[in-house]
């Protein structure tokens, strides 16, 4: 049984204290790898060889261009290894293979995204009169700490790791704890790059009371950007607080659905499959609140069931499989398969899927659940969509928006002006016109509410991983 160990100052270690921690994989529960337990000590030291790598070291000093090849290089080797990478996140959280190479390929995006991003970003002059001329530099801020989530393991750890590494930062990454091994594979491969010793240190631990708490806390961390739940959001910004550490808070959803009558059914069935199935509806950004017109409401749910009876389940290593019956750990399944009792479904009903086997919950579909149902009104983050009639735009509107969360939604419509229009009036940080999870990473991520503060990707990414600084200088003594 391999052991994975903490990266820090450029070398694969154990605990100080020698404490471990079992990974399980969800689909057999049992046991495929043992982690490194990492406490405060295991976080401070890794605070501190990125804080020696940030002001002695060459990183941030050897210019866009080396860190870019740097970058690359990590990238190149990462498509050497994509199948380990994949199957490492397969049997931590039981996610499909198909599925997970698909997340390598997302993430080698992510890792020369923002190497080329950075060495090819421009900044701002501002010509001044009277002699004068000033211009803005992006510089590093110091030392980040990402922590990122379980669901998307290795991808949303690079979109939060690569663009600090790419604008000069050095990073302390922990991953979630029942994800860690594509983490250490990751920081592995970036040692045989070439990135210099503390650049790049991972720490496998829990978050309260244990290695997630003391990186919040440490007055030597100048960044902390964190993908979870989002009362644990709120307690790591109230942290972060206590020492003026700005974050990046990406967090829950409750993403709408919205199915106009003039859809094409044929696609708005697929991406509604996809938005809430895949990767067993454990994604923040999941449709899980389906809103279809009354004109094609009956034809649409027919279709939409079928559809998700049709899945693939079977073994998550099978590239067969399309749908897992498993998820992530036994925590979370007892989460999730509570939403299907009574109280939960506020007279709603199962028309399909359901409890399954093990940890499993199979795709389901409700129909009839209450504007005020728990179903509707709380992140499940599992295969679980609720189905809702409208008539009108408006009345959609009014229903996508009634949520505290604003991460995300979908519209389905084949009415341009209908489609800018509802665009613009959903509080959503991210709308999808006609597909699903289609990214571009120029472009901003981030939600509204309780689904987070800020935004990544592109120059967003760069404000935040960089301290703006104005120039002004004097050219011209005047006449």
């Amino acid at each position: 049984m391999e052991f994975y160990g903490h990266i820090i100052n450029g070398e694969e270690v154990p605990s100080l204290d020698g404490a471990t921690m079992p990974d399980i994989d969800p689909y057999t529960q049992e046991q495929w790898a043992t982690i490194a337990l990492g406490s405060k000590a295991d976080a401070d030291r890794a605070v501190a060889a990125a804080r020696e790598a940030f002001d002695h070291g060459p990183w941030p000093r050897m210019g866009f261009e080396k860190r870019q090849q740097l970058m690359h290089r990590l990238a190149d080797l990462m498509e050497e290894h994509a199948d380990e990478l994949a199957m490492a996140d397969t049997r931590d959280m039981a996610k499909p293979i198909t599925q997970a190479h698909h997340d390598v390929t997302r993430s080698v995006l992510n890792v020369r995204f923002f190497a080329d991003h950075a060495r090819m970003s421009t900044t701002d002059g501002y010509p001044m009169d009277s002699g004068h001329h000033a211009y803005s530099r992006w510089e590093p801020v110091g030392v980040a700490v990402a922590i990122s989530p379980w669901n998307f393991p290795l991808m949303l750890g690079t979109w939060k790791v690569m663009p600090a590494l790419a604008w000069g930062n050095t990073v302390v990454w922990k991953p979630a704890e029942d994800t860690p091994v594509s983490a250490t594979i990751l920081a592995r491969l970036a040692i045989e790059a070439g990135f210099p010793p503390g650049v790049l240190n991972v720490v496998h631990g829990y978050g309260p009371n244990s290695a997630g708490s003391a990186l919040t806390e440490n007055p030597d961390v100048d960044r902390i950007t964190f993908t979870g739940e989002s009362g644990t959001g709120k307690v790591i910004s109230a942290v972060a607080a206590r020492n003026l550490i700005p974050v990046s808070l990406e967090l829950g959803g409750k993403g709408a659905n919205i199915i106009f009558d003039d859809a094409d059914i044929a696609n708005a069935v697929h991406w509604a499959v996809e938005a809430i199935f895949r990767n067993a509806g454990q994604v923040c950004l999941a449709g899980s609140r389906l809103y279809v017109q009354s004109g094609i409401y009956d034809q649409f749910i027919e279709r939409y069931k079928a559809a998700a009876e049709a899945l693939t389940m079977g073994d998550p290593k099978d590239p067969a499989t399309q749908f897992s019956p498993a998820l992530a750990s036994e925590e979370h399944f007892a989460k999730v398969s509570s939403y299907l009792g009574t109280d939960a479904l506020g007279g709603g009903r199962v028309i399909t899927g359901g409890v399954g086997d093990g940890w499993g919950v199979k795709p389901t579909i409700i129909t009839g659940a209450p504007a005020d149902a728990r179903v509707v009104k709380e992140e499940i983050f599992g295969p679980v969509t609720v189905a809702t009639r409208f008539e009108t735009e408006a009345e959609a509107l009014a229903l996508a928006n009634d949520t505290k969360y604003g991460l995300n939604a979908m519209v389905f419509t084949e009415n341009l002006s209908r489609a800018h229009r509802v665009a613009a009036k959903l509080k959503a940080g991210t709308v999808w016109v006609n597909c699903f999870f289609i990214r571009d990473l120029r472009a901003p991520f981030g939600g509204v509410g309780e689904s987070g503060v800020g935004r990544e990707g592109g120059n967003f990414s760069r404000e935040f991983f960089t301290e703006p600084k104005a120039v002004v200088m004097q050219i011209s003594q005047g006449d």
